[in-house]
């Protein structure tokens, strides 16, 4: 039994929010705890105040978890809720992920007044995104789209959408669901034909990992299957990523033994690309997700990671 306040660090955004009450209201559950057992601490990241360029450029998706990092180390908080999808795969010595809650839908959503579908978009559309990969991976089926940078809150790109700024967006499902967002999707990207980023859809728990009493808490709620999926992926980005800025896919799923990895690495303009597919047993997650970064960095030979 908790005794003392347990001290919850989050970005600011809605989403974010709503990620950290679900935390929350699972440990709860979990622990026959009262809401007043636990405080959200909102701390605004070196990305939320970036809004005017990529963030590829300016230090990548570090940008969101670096301040709330600093809180975890010095004490302010005692975990950290994030987007697994932000989170880079080398972290701060003395922190590590330490609980994944139950993933969410992988798939990206295409959100348009002006098409059903991604290959529906008249010729010449405008379609805003800030992801590298999806970047790139709208180029590669629809070269004559003019893809532009895209930054905001999830209900910032939704207004700018509604505006007229471009004419279709592609947003994470998961976040709109989460949000009671769902009835704005115009239709799904299914991952056969958008691999979805590393960790899209799940939501991971970062502590300290000396801090046994937090520890404790979190492996009540920590699901084994997302934890085994991610172990994979991150492992497979982990060999890839490094300090490059090219779009990255993969996606590990789980069918009773058998876990299998999908990846995906493509040029900016997506003009070339290169995948592989990885399956074994799932206690070999970190193998398999080494084996098929590795597999994609010999195939795409010198120089492709330097996009």
């Amino acid at each position: 039994m908790q005794s003392s306040l347990l001290r919850i660090g989050t970005r600011g955004s809605a989403l974010a929010l709503a990620q950290a009450n679900e935390t929350r209201s699972r440990l709860m559950a979990a622990h026959n705890l009262p809401e007043d057992a636990f405080e959200i601490v909102v701390i605004k990241t070196s990305g939320d105040q970036i809004q005017d360029r990529p963030l590829s450029e300016v230090g990548g998706k570090g940008l969101f978890t670096k301040e709330i990092e600093e809180a975890l180390l010095d004490g302010r908080i005692d975990l950290a809720v994030h987007s697994s999808k932000d989170m880079p795969t080398v972290l701060p010595d003395g922190l590590a992920i330490t609980a994944f809650l139950p993933r969410e839908d992988v798939r990206d959503a295409f959100i348009s007044p002006k098409a059903k579908t991604l290959m529906d978009l008249p010729n010449g559309a405008v379609v805003g995104s800030s992801s590298l990969r999806r970047q790139a991976m709208i180029k590669r089926v629809r070269p004559d789209i003019d893809v532009v940078m895209y930054r905001g809150n999830l209900q910032t790109r939704l207004r700018k959408l509604e505006e007229g700024e471009v004419d279709a967006t592609l947003l994470a499902h998961a976040g709109l669901r989460r949000l009671g967002l769902g009835h704005v999707v115009t239709s799904v990207i299914e991952p056969e034909d958008f691999l979805p980023a590393v960790g899209q859809g799940a939501i991971c728990i970062e502590s300290r990992i000396d801090d046994d009493k937090t520890l404790s808490l979190l492996l009540a709620i920590d699901d084994p299957d997302t934890k085994v999926r991610l172990s994979a992926e991150r492992a497979f980005l982990a060999v890839l990523d490094g300090s490059c800025r090219t779009p990255i896919g993969g996606l590990a799923t789980l069918d009773g033994t058998e876990l299998t990895l999908k990846g995906i690495i493509l040029k900016p303009d997506g003009s070339k690309v290169h995948q592989t597919v990885r399956s074994g047993a799932p206690g070999d997650a970190a193998a398999i997700g080494k084996d098929a970064g590795h597999t994609l960095k010999a195939a795409a030979g010198p120089g492709f990671l330097d996009a």
